[in-house]
């Protein structure tokens, strides 16, 4: 018999409720669609692991409606000092100077469970959302219009969900990449360090900025995280054995080379193996991949969590175009198109990063340190973390259009109710075309008006002055910091269109060139239909 022979009772199954597959399931649920999520463990892990979040992800957490409780929940990273084998400082990071270009601090800390508590909480919202905790994944089977789920719950009892796609969010032992048979390439980076998260009885004891400590006796690394919250990562040596290395008398050892412990508590340690692993294949027909399932990637640029993040924001809007008939299939093919490239650049990166701060040859390191330290003073080197988070090089963008994969900003504005918010929290998650003077709208001919307006998009003008208002269809807001007039002017662009996970489709200069970027999008989202 045919899995679809009756109509799928989920839109959307999802094996993994951390934080990827949490933030996923809310985009999904907030949008309509029917999920299902299975979860192995019945309760969030209660100590940090991810520490580190950039504007971009918190941007995707005020989609989902947790912008209130982020701006409580973190803490701004004040940028990374690496220290070189005399102690003497070799690297900067610094953070983005304001205006800040998403809305967002660019680069924050905060307390993992927390925050997927918040997202566990806001799922519990949602009656079409169906969470199976304490139930593992174990067989899965699909055809042309369905996938079917066989879980397991802890008591031995089996039960079938049935879906129209399935993603597997569930980490890096996936259980849905090795049903595929989806193999991983190694893009060659294998250390083991440790992780030792304390509170300290005095926050104020040290900068609250992050060193990397250079050191080829013991390469380290220093984030201070929100409140009381002080993380440390320790490289292990070759010989070391990772096991022995975790006991408590060695934490304590290695700890004290790097500070006075006097003040702190150990909260949690774990010795982990930094991989950078990369999936071949990212889908298999309904059956996708996200987050650690499909990508790992060493810690030092802070990204692992965000590519999952960025993963979730991709698929969530093209899964809910093609459900509701907006979209061909074929659209689900860029997602791997997209997130694939973006995530090796961000590997590749943390493994330059990686190198730096782990080098243990001596002499290497001295090297190492001359040339960093010149590169430096002359100027040379690049202090702003985000500067190395690439744009989209391909996929569903006009790749011959003026601003095509870049992030759009997210200006605060004042409402038409006379409020001060950030622009996305008056947008619905759909395309946009946003203009900087209301007369390029009216560029639009008749037919590409209302084909947009069957496409649910909308219809954005962010001025410096005038009035708001929300008339004809037409949203009118006023910018606070002309961040979007500048970066539209920077650009030569008078009309934007906006993909609804904010990276942009492309922007014209008058009405022929925003035209043919709407007739191109149009196309592009019937393919396959």
């Amino acid at each position: 018999m045919s899995l679809s022979a009756d109509n799928p009772i989920h839109d959307v199954a999802i094996v993994g409720l951390g934080p990827v597959g949490a933030i996923f399931a809310n985009l999904l649920a907030k949008s309509g669609l029917r999920v299902a999520i299975v979860e192995r463990v019945a309760d969030i892990y209660d100590k940090p692991r991810a520490i580190t979040l950039d504007h971009e992800a918190l941007r995707v957490l005020q989609a989902i409606g947790l912008g209130d409780f982020m701006e409580q929940a973190i803490a701004p990273h004040n940028g990374s000092h690496y220290l070189g084998v005399d102690g003497e400082i070799i690297k900067i990071f610094d953070p983005m100077p304001p205006p800040f270009p998403l809305g967002w601090i660019p680069n924050v800390t905060f307390v993992q469970p927390d925050v997927e508590q918040a997202l566990r909480d806001k799922l519990a919202d949602y009656p079409h959302a169906d969470i199976f905790l304490a139930a593992t994944g174990v067989a899965l089977q699909q055809d042309d219009g369905a996938v079917m789920l066989t879980a397991r719950r802890e008591s031995g009892e089996e039960f079938l969900i049935r879906a129209r796609y399935l993603v597997g969010c569930d980490g890096a032992n996936s259980f849905v990449r090795k049903q595929l048979g989806i193999g991983l390439d190694d893009l060659a980076f294998d250390e083991w360090w440790m992780v030792v998260d304390t509170l300290t009885s005095d926050p104020a004891r040290r900068p609250a900025r992050s060193f990397q400590y250079c050191w080829p006796s013991r390469p380290g690394t220093f984030v201070p995280g929100p409140r009381n919250l002080r993380r440390w990562e320790i490289k292990l040596l070759p010989g070391e054995d990772p096991e022995a290395a975790g006991t408590p008398d060695n934490v304590v050892k290695l700890l004290k080379r790097f500070t006075d412990i006097s003040d702190l508590t150990i909260w949690r340690s774990a010795v982990y193996r930094f991989h950078a692993l990369l999936g071949r294949r990212w889908r298999d027909r309904r059956v996708l991949l996200m987050g650690d399932a499909v990508h790992q990637t060493p810690p030092f640029l802070g990204q692992g969590l965000c590519a999952g993040i960025r993963d979730a924001v991709n698929l969530a809007w093209k899964l809910r175009l093609v459900l509701r008939g907006d979209a061909g299939d074929a659209l689900l093919d860029s997602y791997e198109i997209e997130r694939k490239p973006h995530v090796r650049a961000v590997v590749a990166s943390a493994k330059e990063f990686g190198k730096i701060i782990g080098e243990l040859d001596p002499v290497a390191a001295v090297e190492r340190d001359m040339r960093l330290r010149a590169d430096l003073k002359a100027g040379k080197a690049e202090t702003i973390r985000q500067k190395f988070i690439p744009d989209l090089v391909s996929g569903l963008i006009a790749r011959d259009a003026a601003l095509a994969g870049r992030l759009f900003v997210q200006p605060h504005v004042r409402a038409p109710d006379g409020r001060t918010c950030r622009l996305d929290d008056l947008l619905q998650p759909e395309f946009a075309i946003v203009t900087t003077a209301a007369a390029p709208m009216a560029w639009l001919s008749d037919a590409f008006a209302a084909a947009w307006q069957r496409l649910s998009g909308e219809r954005v003008v962010i001025a410096t002055s005038d009035e708001t208002a929300d008339r004809g269809g037409i949203l009118t807001v006023i910018e606070r910091d002309g961040l979007f007039a500048d970066w539209m002017r920077q650009h030569d662009s008078a009309a934007v269109i906006v993909r609804p996970d904010r990276y942009v489709f492309g922007a014209a200069r008058n009405a022929g060139e925003l035209s043919m970027l709407v007739e191109q999008l149009l196309q592009n989202l019937s393919a396959g239909r």
